[in-house]
């Protein structure tokens, strides 16, 4: 094991209100810890708009941790990157890479009581034939676009953007569901 220390709270953002580590900085704390560990993915299917991934991660010095991860076409354009992504997030996190800062292994109360949406590192919609109970959240590239247009047209920054999501929707933007973030970038377009 590297001498080396990482410091994961110099990384963590806020994710639904929460510490949040992305999986490249997981990576970087694998690689500064393990520059010798072994990484694999594989494509394990790849049908009309849907990527399913296994990650394996080994350490040196013998532990080891396979993640899964899938997306869909729907979801991202980038959906094959994206579910190996998430595969590779999930086997680091499983070998305590981030596990403190991903919702993957959030077994608390809240959880359980059906709180807030779990958050994995790229979110992808439920299965044809699987009841949902709540809308599907806000897609990254809708809350980016939010920030953006209010940056860019009204010159609001991210504060008076997550206020003003607050006091029409009751949430910050990254908890809207695709509707709602829909109808807040409409309306910022239009005050433009």
């Amino acid at each position: 094991m590297s001498e080396k220390s990482f410091d994961a709270s110099r990384y963590l953002r806020k994710l639904n209100g929460k510490d949040y580590l992305e999986v490249k900085w997981r990576l970087l704390w694998l690689r500064t810890e393990h520059p010798e560990a072994v990484i694999s993915t594989e494509l394990v299917k790849h049908e009309t708009g849907l990527a399913l991934f296994r990650a394996r991660v080994a350490l040196p010095e013998g532990g080891e941790a396979t993640g899964w991860g899938s997306e869909t076409s729907s979801d991202f354009a980038d959906y094959i990157e994206k579910a190996e992504t998430k595969a590779l997030g999930r086997a680091l996190a499983a070998l305590g890479y981030g596990t403190q800062f991903c919702e993957d292994f959030d077994f608390s109360a809240e959880a359980a009581a059906g709180g807030p949406t779990p958050v994995v590192d790229a979110p992808v919609a439920a299965p044809a034939g699987v009841a949902r109970t709540r809308e599907a959240r806000a897609t990254a590239p809708q809350v980016k676009a939010i920030y953006s247009i209010a940056r860019s047209r009204r010159a609001l920054g991210e504060a008076e953007v997550e206020e003003r999501s607050r006091a029409t929707y009751g949430r910050p933007p990254a908890e809207l569901s695709r509707r709602q973030a829909s109808q807040f970038i409409d309306a910022l377009k239009k005050q433009g």
